[in-house]
């Protein structure tokens, strides 16, 4: 027995890779958005497992756009959406007039996308619990890794986490802020750890809230000896190999920044 022609206003199987092609194109010619979304996700996914496909790093060339298409099987215009929006996220970087190559993967699109939420809550009753949520994991993230470098610090990188503190104490001695001493200060003590992911995400957190302290114009610490004082507290903790002792002395050097950032936010001096 034959069978009926399936119509236009049946249900569609799901396409095969290069079937979804044709589809997205017809989508494209009916306006139908949703479609159109759902085809570029899969060509962004499509680009991603070619560069792992074929290892290929960080600063690398990408095939070309013709390449792209033939591979892929997809127009220019789908070629080149897919890639945009890869470079939104730093998965790709077009180098126009040169090409596109691999991109570093970091964590920009992340403290891009959390100093936004932040600052649009700002004036809202949510808008100081944003801040407070980033300092908060940060602060989670902190305590516990201090546990693993208590025993694999070794004497002479807690000399240099020494001489981080005393230049804090120098500057602000002198009337200059220090917070990129302070960053510096934890980079380096998480560096024993050998996890490069460790300071490129306390990095992000920390990027997040400078970036909010500088657009709300928040001042720094006014008393810069207690700011130097916790983190002598901490060195000292981690000489002593003190795990509970580090942690304590982290914990109260965060309650500071929330109780400076809360201050902040109501407008207090």
């Amino acid at each position: 027995m034959s069978q009926e022609p399936m119509s236009q206003e049946s249900v569609p199987q799901e396409p095969a890779p290069h079937e979804s092609t044709n589809s997205s194109l017809n989508s494209l010619s009916r306006g139908q958005s949703t479609g159109t979304r759902r085809v570029s996700s899969q060509i962004q996914r499509e680009v991603m497992q070619l560069i792992l496909d074929r290892r290929l790093r960080a600063g690398a060339p990408l095939p070309t756009e013709a390449e792209l298409m033939g591979a892929l099987g997809v127009s220019r215009n789908s070629v080149r959406e897919a890639l945009k929006a890869l470079q939104a996220l730093d998965i790709v970087e077009i180098r126009h007039g040169y090409g596109t190559y691999v991109g570093q993967a970091s964590l920009t699109p992340l403290v891009d996308g959390l100093t936004f939420r932040t600052l649009a809550q700002q004036g809202d009753d949510g808008g100081a619990l944003a801040l407070g949520d980033i300092l908060q994991v940060r602060e989670v993230l902190e305590e516990g890794l201090i546990r693993r470098v208590v025993g694999v610090l070794s004497d002479a990188e807690l000399d240099r986490l020494e001489g981080v503190v005393t230049r804090m104490e120098e500057a602000g001695r002198a009337g200059l802020p220090f917070p990129e001493l302070d960053r510096e200060f934890h980079e380096l003590m998480y560096a024993a750890l050998g996890n490069a992911l460790v300071p490129q995400l306390l990095g992000a957190f920390w990027t997040v809230y400078r970036r909010i302290a500088g657009v709300q114009g928040w001042t720094d610490d006014p008393t810069p000896d207690v700011t130097v004082r916790r983190h002598r507290d901490i060195v000292v903790a981690l000489r002593a190999r003190d795990i509970e002792g580090a942690q304590r002395a982290m914990a109260v050097h965060f309650r500071g920044i929330e109780a400076r950032a809360a201050q902040e936010s109501r407008g207090v001096g």
